[in-house]
């Protein structure tokens, strides 16, 4: 509940006899009008009902409180009480989260949301547990693209070799581009656009609210809609203040983050479908950028070709065997 809003309504409760028993201060890093910023203040009306008021929360968003980065390091001090961090913020405690970074896992929008609320879902929730948070839910960016300067589009796995493809730090990445001899870069997000543009980097892979938010598309000829990987978020609380809730609010914390798991990856798709209208619009109208789809046979070529990088990743400390056969197997 934001600082006036919570004044309000306080002030309401004061008068029928009731105040809030608990604060949950919900911090993330992106604007309010992103499916992750609707879904937060979602959660926190919900929660709010559910509870009856007993817990107050506050979403901050915009970084107004930490950053990804600090994020984790403040829930465990209890300084905030929910977040959602970014995959690759986990990346040390964690590293088994890589198993998202594997291209061509997921069949499909739905075969990733099976795996992610079913068994190995969980187990990868119990590993953040063990590291002491509470994992709540998986929430959704959305699939990532392939982009490029060069003339021709990235359909077959021949296509990338010996283009230099900016990847954020992630040895799954490395291998991906390796594995189709290509040059991956290791570069800061912050630099991406200017790098496209200069030409330091030929291609990239990003989700399309990064391509049309940051203006990628006016600096690449061609994106391919591959499906290959996948960027999201781990909805995450601290353990400590999980523990004095009481079963009850645990109950509806529990109740209101579902609710707001299935609004977020409704609200994510739809932004994924407008946004690649736009792109497409801007593309039609200066002839700037062409928009490709990837049919079933590049992508079994594609498949074929960085899938044997898979068994690199097998041992427990880096992603798992069980975690990766466990994905494939997921019906």
């Amino acid at each position: 509940m934001r600082l006036v809003k919570g004044m309000v309504v306080s002030a309401l409760l004061a008068t029928v006899g009731f105040s809030a028993e608990y604060t949950l201060k919900f911090s993330h890093v992106v604007s309010v009008n992103t499916p992750k910023g609707q879904a937060a203040d979602f959660f926190e009306k919900r929660l709010e009902e559910l509870s009856g008021g007993r817990i107050d929360v506050q979403v901050y968003p915009s970084s107004q409180l930490y950053k990804d980065s600090a994020a984790l390091k403040a829930l465990r001090m209890n300084s905030v009480q929910m977040a959602a961090p970014s995959f690759s913020k986990f990346g040390k405690l964690v590293p088994q989260l890589a198993l998202f970074d594997l291209p061509f896992l997921f069949k499909d929008m739905d075969h990733l949301h099976r795996v992610q609320d079913g068994a190995v879902g969980q187990k990868l929730k119990d590993m953040v547990d063990a590291k002491g948070f509470i994992a709540l839910d998986f929430w959704d960016n959305a699939f990532k693209q392939f982009s490029t300067s060069k003339d021709t589009p990235i359909l077959m796995p021949s296509d990338a070799a010996g283009q230099k493809f900016r990847i954020m730090s992630s040895k799954v990445l490395e291998e991906q581009f390796l594995a189709v001899d290509a040059n991956p870069q290791m570069m800061p997000f912050s630099e991406v656009y200017s790098g496209l543009q200069q030409g330091v980097i030929d291609a990239a892979e990003n989700p399309i609210s990064n391509i049309y938010t940051k203006k990628f598309h006016e600096v690449q000829k061609h994106i391919t809609l591959s499906n290959h990987g996948y960027l999201g978020y781990l909805v995450v609380m601290s353990k400590k203040f999980w523990k004095s809730l009481p079963k009850d609010l645990q109950a509806n914390v529990k109740q209101a983050m579902k609710e707001a798991t299935a609004k977020e990856r409704e609200l994510a798709q739809k932004l994924d479908e407008e946004q690649l209208q736009l792109i497409k619009e801007y593309g039609e109208k200066t002839g700037k950028v062409q928009v490709h789809t990837m049919n079933a046979e590049q992508t079994k070529a594609w498949k074929e070709a960085v899938s044997p990088i898979y068994s690199k990743f097998y041992d427990n400390k880096k992603i798992g065997k069980d975690l990766i056969n466990g994905a494939i197997n997921t019906k």
